[in-house]
């Protein structure tokens, strides 16, 4: 298990980006449109209307809007202890849009927690599915030729 990042739901992801750039000298790593990982760790999410943490959980007002990532290539099995654990789920193994698998569930404090398959587990799988570079990187978001750079890094 590896910690990746904090992640802050915000409400517009153009007024958040321009704040941690420029008040906070934050360096963009990834930026997915809708969800911007800086270099420091921090990530920043407008998840969008459908997506299962706004069907699931109240990010609306100033409540829930921060949550705790972490990933793992063992998703299965980390799932099970949470269910052995007993541990209060937001939601299971999950599918998002993007193709990467997760589960959401909350620490004993109700603070959310999200683990997630790494980047390279999902375009791998992807790929593995038949899709190619283009059609994994307009699913993913994840640029073309970091898509390939997965690829080519992961079959040595």
């Amino acid at each position: 298990m590896k910690f990746h990042s904090s992640v802050l739901f915000v409400k517009d992801i153009e007024r958040s980006k321009d704040f941690y750039i420029r008040v906070l000298n934050q360096e963009i790593e990834h930026d997915f449109g809708k969800n911007v990982i800086f270099k420091s760790g921090l990530t920043i999410w407008e998840p969008a209307p459908n997506h299962i943490i706004e069907k699931e959980l109240n990010t609306k007002g100033d409540l829930n809007r921060f949550e705790l990532y972490f990933e793992t290539e063992l998703l299965e099995e980390f799932c099970e202890r949470l269910k052995m654990k007993k541990t209060v789920f937001l939601h299971e193994i999950h599918k998002e849009s993007w193709g990467q698998r997760s589960i959401r569930f909350f620490d004993p404090d109700n603070h959310l927690i999200e683990v997630g398959e790494p980047m390279e587990v999902f375009v791998m799988n992807m790929k593995n599915e038949g899709l190619s570079i283009k059609q994994i990187a307009r699913k993913s978001g994840i640029p073309p030729e970091t898509v390939e750079t997965i690829i080519l890094r992961l079959k040595k």
